[in-house]
């Protein structure tokens, strides 16, 4: 009888809050930390090499992914990533104010990271063993909802509550940053304790007792293999560099474009506070990231991805120059700097669309699971790579003409482009409801 209540669970009141679980460490180790890093005064090149080698566990999270399905449950894994990321969070808070603040807060963002990778394996597994296929698709909406809720949250609240606090503590910086990562680590501490009574427990979310590891590594190793033998040699290899490429630009964009905006006029950045910032890329940015995602799917729903992939492109791409004027022209006007960012993640919500949709493409078959694993990580990889020079080129460029080599550099976006090969049908609604 318990069992069944367990079972029954609203999922109201464990889905909207899995999924701002899942995506507020994201947020923390890929964006908090820039702004962190920069007011605690490392250079851009310093903060863009050592930030984008956090994306590693999203990049290698497919090794240990089947350890999670036989280890255990998935929701003891839920719910013990989620203490060790309040852990994690509470180790950032503690170590910002002493000596040896780039170390500890370097080492704790790892575990966050870490945690974090193996706790999006654990909760979209279980996603699907917690509710029917009916209530899977119903509330496939309210959980991007909320992962995006989270991305506002850590981008835009938490951010302005630091410089909140820098203004209350009269720019006591490390103090402010402290305090800050301390409410997280309650919050945190509360989402945990919540989904340890809230989580349902299903019958289905075993860990498969009877496989040993060297079955997991054959089937790993089967996964891998048929990723790269399921088209011809040359298709796959069109498959591999769209999917590393397509957004080399953004790679060296986003850090670089977050610490544009907060560097100071002397550095050739715009100057905003941290209040400011975080309702520029925290709130209007995620608001644009989103519309843009949204009207994409709604298109390419409509007409396929094929039809749509050229608009998609241009849309991704384009864009960029609003930071080649914002670095020429550099305007006070708030208004200005607001609209310029909305284009740029506008743009960048639609046409990520064409790249979200290429991945599930490619993923189709007998190892959609594994195969859609593995692309996730070169997603993660294509950012990572771009990243970890983008601060010395901006250094070494100053900010303008950064942006304008990003600009030019989405040639190699048109190029991948040009030559990946897309059923017409794919993504049209008649087209699914076929399959």
């Amino acid at each position: 009888m318990n069992s069944g209540k367990k079972l029954s669970r609203n999922p109201w009141s464990w889905v909207p809050t899995l999924y701002f679980a899942e995506g507020l460490p994201y947020v923390a180790v890929m964006t908090i930390s820039l702004i962190l890093y920069k007011q605690l005064g490392l250079t851009n090149a310093e903060i863009t090499f050592y930030t984008s080698w956090l994306y590693l566990p999203w990049v290698i999270k497919p090794l240990w992914s089947p350890f999670v399905d036989i280890v255990k449950t998935k929701r003891w894994w839920i719910i013990t990533m989620q203490l060790l990321i309040g852990a994690a969070f509470g180790g950032v808070a503690f170590t910002i104010p002493t000596s040896f603040w780039l170390q500890g807060t370097l080492f704790f963002f790892w575990v966050m990271a870490f945690s974090s990778a193996t706790h999006d394996i654990a909760a979209d597994g279980f996603y699907m063993l917690g509710m029917d296929q009916h209530k899977q698709a119903w509330f496939v909406g309210i959980r991007s909802t909320f992962y995006r809720f989270a991305t506002i949250f850590g981008q835009g609240v938490l951010v302005m509550i630091a410089g909140n606090l820098q203004v209350l503590f009269r720019n006591s910086i490390k103090y402010s940053w402290s305090l800050m990562f301390y409410g997280v680590t309650g919050l945190f501490i509360a989402l945990w304790l919540w989904h340890s009574l809230v989580l349902p427990c299903p019958v289905s979310d075993r860990g498969l007792r009877n496989a040993g590891a060297r079955e997991v590594w054959t089937k790993l190793v089967l996964s891998v293999k048929t990723f790269f033998t399921k088209m011809p040699a040359k298709q796959v290899l069109i498959a591999f560099l769209f999917m590393l490429f397509y957004r080399m630009p953004e790679g060296l964009l986003a850090k670089v474009s977050s610490l544009f905006l907060i560097d100071s006029g002397s550095n050739g950045g715009l100057g905003l506070s941290p209040q400011e910032y975080g309702f520029v890329q925290g709130t209007v940015g995620i608001i644009g990231l989103t519309l843009g995602g949204i009207l994409g799917g709604m298109a390419a729903g409509r007409d396929g991805l094929k039809k749509w992939l050229w608009p998609m492109v241009c849309a991704i791409t384009l864009p960029d120059l609003v930071y080649v004027y914002l670095s020429y022209a550099m305007p006070d006007s708030f208004i200005i700097i607001n609209v310029c960012v909305f284009i740029e993640q506008f743009g960048y919500g639609f046409g990520f669309t064409a790249y979200m949709l290429y991945l599930i493409y490619y993923s189709q078959g007998e190892y959609k699971t594994s195969h859609y694993a593995l692309c996730t990580a070169l997603m993660a990889l294509s950012m990572m790579l771009p990243g970890l020079v983008a601060g010395y080129l901006q250094e070494l460029v100053g900010y303008l003409w950064f942006f304008i080599i990003v600009v030019i550099l989405c040639i190699i976006t048109f190029l991948v482009a040009a030559f990946v090969d897309i059923d017409p049908e794919f993504g049209k609604k008649e087209h699914e409801e076929r399959q």
